[in-house]
């Protein structure tokens, strides 16, 4: 059976490169330049798959992506589901099935590598038929920066596939020298096999190429920013509706033209043709001349075109006017079809006329623009009665539909509508364009359309085996159940129906089904209109959307200045947000919890230094600034004093505590001011939306300054002698440099800024220089404290250090449920400010409730035990019955060496009111008891702070 449809000339494939494959179990051979799709119908296979919900064969109907039923499963060489036959580039080895409408991942590691690339044009053109070409030679010529980008393995649309001439030679030596000379301009990137998939505000275009198994990446995700885009991208031929219109062996007449002209494979032996306008004669008239029974040509109008009528009397061919198929048979494959007379009225007779004799039968319904990215960008449509599709109303600014796009079919429509357009875009671009000589093209007379949306069947009274949308099996008695129960909109019909959204998201259903509910509604088409048309164009992996973001490099890793100096102390890390924190740092023989005690007490008693360059820092600047911290912190900001540093509480507009940290006032219109590590990303996102969206008339202006500073924490009572042995120009004395303040000077011979700020209690300094000096001032203050016994800590000793102040962590302490007030922040929320975000909320009755859940300490009875955080914690010694009254939970959980014992943070209901008491916290199988305490278990006057 190999190759038996094959024919020995004609077509675009290279006959000198055999491509051996395997289908279902059964070897095949094609050629290179097939689709999978174009070799099983070359070996005379036509059923690909089996329907998603009633399990009905289904064959190859169309030649692209608009592809509704030839779903395979690819084995080889990665398993890769859901593909469409026909897009699908035959290459050696592949494996690939069948499917039963489902497809299924593969378990395996995918070792391929997915990218991202970001492009800027001037003038991008999206498809590269005959409109595309023309337009993109207008721009390029005009010196214009061009992208074109076409969805095929080769440029040339249409061309490739019609056989038709341009300048009395084959169309396709104009495309090769459109082509070539695109390829010439320095100004003008080509792009093959990709697909524009998505258009979004500002003409900002996504578009995913496939570059092949041999190249360095499978797939690519384009990232494009156009200034004028020209939108060409063809149409899409409407099947038509009748009973048993998904047996395999039925495919679109324009199809069965590709495949015969563009990759010589005769579709069948003998077949009958079914249409309602005139470009099925010229796929009738081609298959004829290469050898194929044109078996009948049925015509839904009464009138037939002249010429084509003619061409057809040449060749012997019948034609049944003002007649259709209204049915069917055949069990695995169509063997007949059958025909009933239409009156000129548009009223049907019931009774089957004739019965003929095929193995395919070619219908089309018409041709319906490809204007979904139109419609991404926010174009409206118009349903236009000459062609019996919806075509864009007007275009979109800085954006043009051409050719079959815009409702244009013949070729030299295209041609001028594209030269046009590109000349357009460019003119808008800033550059002097004129379009050019265009190829002369044929143009046969057109007859008009007949817009056919039901036809009658005899036999399928209820309409269950019309089919409307192939791809998701749905039918007219589906469509009708739905107008039935109330629908009387496409979109509510669409979810009703699950219509037009499979893979092909109604490429060749969408106006088909709009023109059945219509009908069935007695309403226009143009009334009820489309649904919407939304990203992606086609199927996109989600590994393509990923790129590298993947397995190690699925979040950008990000590291300090200092990093490999934590590498080479042997210290673990953790995860942070993005960053990579320095967990603790083991000396020989210890573990984590001796390391970490034995931290803490350098901290506390001599001297501790910490990385902190990961805090987040925005510099926010502007004559309304102290105006917006105002707004955005709960205290007050206007008032801070330039050279001094604040404790802040921002909260979101609920009330609840989103984030802490301190605003520092560098200059009148200047401050800095830091977040949590891990929420650094967030909170500048938070400001920016207040303040481009409710605050636009202030003048501020926000940057993230994290990565430009180096952050370093001197923490203990020999900090102010280690800093005192490497500053020149800071005075470090409790006078000459108060706590909450800031002195700039020199730190190793470095500039840096240094400020009094504490997170451990004890007297501490952070020393902030350019972040390519991190790792140098770093090593002079280790170097520094080597007489102090200077210890380096990570994240567990900050924890430990800060909680046994009882200082909370947002985002551990806090849930999205807790206010200051909760926190026993109460002083940090502003009684003068007329506003803030949260104000408002902090006076509702549930926020002033008595028995919130409030921060609190907790000693564990047994000192030694370290209680789980996350625990639940009862107010009884025994659990009863569930369900189980909680009264909080454990948020931080920790050994301490200043205590010499375990100790806890935790949210309780009426907390502070409980001071005192003895609740149960499980561990294992057993309920511990737990004494309320206040949450400062260390050093409660402050003492320490100074030194």
């Amino acid at each position: 059976m190999s190759n038996e449809f094959r024919l020995a000339d004609r077509g675009r494939i290279d006959r000198d490169r055999p491509i051996r494959f395997r289908f279902d179990g059964g070897d095949y051979e094609g050629y290179q330049g097939d689709t999978l799709a174009s070799a099983l119908l070359a070996n005379g296979i036509h059923q690909v798959a089996t329907s998603i919900k009633h399990g009905r064969p289904r064959g190859i109907m169309a030649a692209g992506a608009e592809e509704p039923n030839a779903l395979v499963q690819i084995e080889r060489p990665f398993p890769e589901p859901m593909l469409t036959a026909t897009t699908v580039e035959l290459r050696e080895g592949l494996q690939a099935s069948g499917l039963p409408g489902r497809g299924q991942l593969s378990t395996g590691d995918d070792p391929a590598r997915y990218d991202t690339m970001h492009a800027h044009c001037d003038v991008l053109v999206v498809g590269a038929g005959p409109a595309g070409l023309a337009a993109a030679l207008s721009a390029a010529r005009s010196g214009a920066r061009v992208i074109v980008a076409e969805a095929d393995t080769e440029f040339g649309g249409s061309l490739l596939g019609s056989g038709e001439t341009l300048d009395r030679a084959p169309g396709t030596e104009w495309v090769r020298r459109a082509t070539a000379e695109l390829a010439a301009c320095p100004e003008v990137r080509l792009l093959p096999r990709t697909t524009v998939f998505g258009h979004y505000d500002d003409n900002y275009l996504v578009a995913l190429e496939h570059r092949g198994e041999q190249a360095h990446s499978r797939q690519r995700v384009w990232r494009m920013r156009a200034r004028e885009v020209v939108l060409a991208t063809g149409s899409h031929e409407r099947p038509l509706v009748f009973a048993g219109n998904d047996r395999p062996g039925t495919m679109l007449a324009g199809s069965a033209r590709t495949y015969l002209n563009r990759y010589a494979v005769r579709p069948g032996n003998r077949a009958v043709v079914f249409t309602t306008n005139d470009s099925a004669y010229a796929a009738a008239i081609d298959l004829a001349d290469a050898g194929v029974e044109i078996a009948a040509i049925v015509d839904a109008r009464e009138v037939v075109s002249t010429h084509w009528a003619s061409l057809c009397i040449e060749r012997g061919i019948t034609i049944h006017a003002d007649t259709a198929v209204v049915s069917t048979s055949g069990t695995d494959r169509v063997s007949s079809a059958h025909l009933c007379s239409l009156r000129s009225d548009g009223s049907r007779t019931p009774s089957v006329r004739q019965v003929v004799g095929c193995d395919l039968l070619l219908v089309s319904g018409g041709w319906n623009p490809a204007v979904h990215l139109h419609s991404q960008a926010r174009g409206s449509l118009r349903f236009s009665e000459d062609i019996g599709a919806f075509v864009p109303e007007q275009d979109v600014r800085s954006v043009r539909s051409a050719g079959a796009a815009a409702g244009l079919f013949a070729t030299s429509e295209s041609l001028r509508s594209g030269a046009e357009a590109g000349r357009d875009a460019a003119r808008a671009a800033g550059f002097d364009a004129e379009p050019g000589r265009l190829p002369r093209a044929e143009k046969a007379p057109v007859l008009a359309s007949r817009s056919v949306w039901l036809l009658p069947s005899p036999a399928d009274s209820d309409g269950s085996t019309r089919f409307v949308d192939l791809a998701r099996d749905v039918t007219v008695a589906d469509i009708r159940k739905a107008t039935r129960a109330g629908m009387d909109s496409v979109e509510h019909v669409k979810r009703y129906t699950t219509l037009g959204t499979a893979h092909d998201q109604g490429k060749t259903s969408g106006t088909l089904s709009t023109g059945v509910i219509a009908e069935m509604l007695g309403r226009d088409v143009a009334e009820l209109g489309t649904t919407t048309f939304r990203a992606p164009y086609t199927p996109v992996t989600f590994a393509a959307l990923a790129g590298r973001d993947r397995g190690d490099l699925y979040d950008p890793v990000r590291v300090t200045a200092m990093h490999d100096w934590h590498v080479e102390h042997g210290a673990p890390f953790e995860n942070v947000g993005q960053w990579k924190r320095p967990w603790y740092y083991p000396r020989p023989g210890e573990d984590m919890e001796t390391a970490v005690l034995r931290e803490c007490r350098a901290a506390r008693e001599s001297v501790g230094i910490q990385d902190v360059s990961t805090l987040g820092k925005i510099d926010v600047q502007g004559p309304d600034a102290a105006e917006f911290l105002d707004l955005v912190y709960t205290n007050m900001m206007s008032t801070l004093k330039v050279g001094r540093i604040r404790y802040g509480v921002m909260c979101t507009a609920d009330g609840m505590v989103f984030d802490d940290g301190t605003v520092t006032r560098t200059d009148e219109q200047r401050y800095l001011i830091s977040t949590t590590s891990g929420n650094a990303a967030g909170v500048l996102a938070h400001l920016e939306d207040w303040l481009q969206t409710e605050w636009p008339h202030l003048r501020v202006y926000l940057t993230s300054v994290t990565e430009q500073w180096a952050t370093i924490a001197l923490v203990g009572p020999d900090s102010r002698q280690v800093l005192s042995r490497v500053a020149s120009g800071i005075e470090v004395g409790n006078d000459s440099f108060p706590f909450m303040s800031f002195r700039d000077g020199l730190v190793a011979g470095r500039r840096a800024r240094v400020c009094r700020i504490s997170f451990s209690g004890e007297l501490a300094f952070e020393i902030n220089v350019p972040w390519w000096y991190g790792r140098e001032v770093w090593e002079a203050l280790h170097e520094a404290g080597q007489p102090f016994g200077i210890t380096p800590y990570g994240t567990e000793t900050m924890h430990v250090l800060r909680a046994e102040k009882g200082f909370p962590i947002v985002g551990q302490d806090t849930d999205g449920t807790i206010t200051p007030d909760d926190l026993g922040m109460s002083w940090a929320v502003s009684k003068k400010k007329t506003d803030f975000l949260g104000k408002r909320s902090f006076s509702r009755a549930d926020t002033a409730r008595t028995d919130r859940k409030q921060l609190v300490g907790l000693l564990p009875a047994d000192e030694n035990l370290v209680l789980p955080e996350g625990s639940q914690l009862v107010d009884t010694a025994e659990l009863p019955e569930p369900p189980v009254p909680m009264l909080g939970h454990v948020t931080s959980s920790y050994r301490s060496a200043a205590l010499d014992r375990g100790f806890a943070l935790a949210v309780v209901k009426a907390g502070r009111d409980r001071i005192g008491e003895t609740i149960y916290s499980p561990v294992g199988d057993r309920l511990a008891a737990v004494t309320i305490t206040e949450p400062v278990f260390y050093d409660k006057e402050g003492a320490r702070r100074d030194g």
